[in-house]
């Protein structure tokens, strides 16, 4: 018998607003005719607030791994020495998004609790001044760790390096400020914090990146963003997008730019907060510092942890996150970013308390750092 409906806290895909939602059902229209022409430049430059950068924002039809692959295939020629800076999964993605692309890759491993060291970052650049390209993730949602992402940027002093950057579940859900950091390329993508499902991604690059990529001899043909600029100039895309997601795109926007970009940052933070504080009420031990944690999603370790979230489905239809990596069957992870809210995280804590049985323990110290706001 149907008892419930799913409740996704996962990082991603995330749950889509109804508003949002309606947006997908629209009509199909003409991706080559004036409509779209008028509304596609205005709603990706509307995104411009998000990445914290005056430059143009593109869109790829496509996953977050898409846009991680158009940052490489726009940047990586063989042979191009980069540095790859590991302390979860998706850094391990960008690891092998260049080695398949043929770069000299080296890489700066950290451990997966924890965030980049930034002082580690700068001896490494001081003994490899060959190094052309440093990728990292913002935030690791592997872990729940959210990386210091300015200090990297520092770190980097007067070194050549161009600094790219996996935002895909720190976007909106956290301050970019693209420009203001120094940060030369950042991907990000529609199903996280931007409440749309999945189905696009989105890049942007500094002036200096612009430049580099155009020297670049990276063979790309779909990912080639020069073809995307091209066609931006005219209100299109190369290829045929995914209409709806720009409709949706739209909407979510507007949703954002209503609650107001300061008060979406917040929201986020006091979710973390409420999350942390739960877990710890209840005796569980969290995978990250607080110094290190992310405002988009909560790492919890739990032996036998896959068992655990396949019990809380069943019961009571919340889907946490399993680990993943080193983590794998040893963490579940809690979503709380887009589409959330305190209510969201307040439910989550509920069922974590009924299921351990220490009934109210988490709820009430999740109430406490509300009540403190």
């Amino acid at each position: 018998m149907y008892r419930f409906k799913p409740e996704l806290r996962i990082p991603g895909p995330v749950p889509v607003p109804s508003e949002v939602s309606l947006q997908m059902a629209r009509p199909v229209i003409n991706h080559r005719g004036a409509v779209f022409k008028e509304k596609f430049p205005d709603v990706l430059s509307r995104l411009k607030l998000l990445f914290g950068t005056e430059n143009t924002v593109y869109m790829v039809t496509g996953s977050g791994t898409a846009g991680m692959e158009t940052a490489v295939s726009n940047l990586v020629s063989p042979g191009t020495p980069v540095l790859c800076l590991v302390g979860g999964f998706f850094g391990k993605r960008w690891a092998e998004l260049c080695t398949a692309y043929k770069a000299v890759v080296h890489v700066l491993e950290f451990p997966w609790d924890r965030g980049v060291d930034p002082d580690q970052v700068a001896e490494f650049l001081a003994q490899h001044p060959e190094i052309e390209l440093i990728f990292a993730v913002h935030n690791e949602s592997s872990t729940g760790v959210l990386n210091d992402i300015e200090a990297i940027s520092r770190a980097r002093g007067d070194h050549q390096a161009l600094l790219v950057v996996d935002a895909v579940s720190a976007l909106g859900g956290t301050p970019c400020e693209m420009d203001a950091r120094g940060l030369d390329v950042v991907v990000s993508a529609s199903q996280k914090c931007l409440m749309m499902p999945p189905g696009a991604a989105f890049i942007a690059l500094s002036e200096r990146a612009q430049t580099y990529m155009e020297q670049s001899e990276a063979s790309r043909y779909y990912f080639d963003l020069r073809k995307y600029q091209q066609f931006l100039e005219k209100g299109e895309t190369p290829f045929t997008p995914n209409i709806h997601i720009v409709f949706a795109l739209e909407e979510a926007l507007r949703m954002m730019e209503a609650e107001g970009l300061e008060n979406v940052y917040a929201r986020h933070l006091l979710m973390r907060d409420m999350a942390r504080a739960g877990a710890r009420a209840l005796g569980l031990e969290l995978l990250v510092s607080d110094a290190d944690a992310s405002p988009t999603l909560t790492a919890v370790k739990f032996p036998q942890a896959d068992e655990f979230r396949q019990r809380v489905r069943e019961r009571y239809g919340v889907e946490f996150a399993g680990g993943q990596g080193v983590h794998a069957g040893r963490v579940f992870r809690i979503g709380h970013m887009g589409y959330a809210t305190p209510l969201d995280v307040l439910t989550a804590l509920a069922v974590l308390e009924i299921e351990l049985k220490k009934f109210g323990r988490a709820t009430e110290a999740a109430e406490r750092v509300m009540a403190a706001q």
